[in-house]
């Protein structure tokens, strides 16, 4: 069954709709590649999501099943606020267990600012381990 509401991450201030776009995935997993605009269920993977994505952070990665969501691997946020954008859910279809996209665009419901410094536990720095493991994959 599809939720009321769905909740989408960015560091950025959007004003107007949320403009589907091409997304981008370095695993090239489908699921993470639709064209559209992404959105979760939850209100904390959604912060995680805008807090990887902040000015600053060049290289990171989002979990959807265990705190915390997100990994920095390269870099660290630079900004103080972010935004959670809450969406209404018709225009959206599944695209895996914790993720949905909508193919059209997507006017909020609700905008809130978030402080990054009241949410820094639902992201945290990799490990010498998993930075040489994240590099080793992705960079050729």
């Amino acid at each position: 069954m599809k939720p009321k509401k769905l909740y989408h991450g960015s560091p950025k201030e959007i004003k107007g709709k949320l403009i589907p776009k091409k997304a981008r995935d370095l695993g090239e997993r489908p699921q993470n590649l639709y064209f559209g605009v992404y959105a979760t269920e939850k209100k904390e993977i959604a912060i995680a999501k805008a807090i990887i994505g902040c000015r600053g952070v060049k290289a990171s990665s989002l979990r959807f099943n265990k705190k915390p969501y997100g990994i920095i691997y390269e870099g660290e946020p630079e900004q103080e606020q972010v935004y959670l954008y809450v969406l209404p859910s018709e225009t959206f279809q599944k695209a895996s267990a914790k993720q949905w996209y909508s193919p059209v665009p997507v006017k909020p419901i609700k905008v809130e600012k978030i402080l990054v410094k009241d949410y820094e536990g639902l992201v945290r720095k990799a490990t010498e381990k998993e930075k040489k493991k994240f590099f080793r994959k992705y960079r050729h």
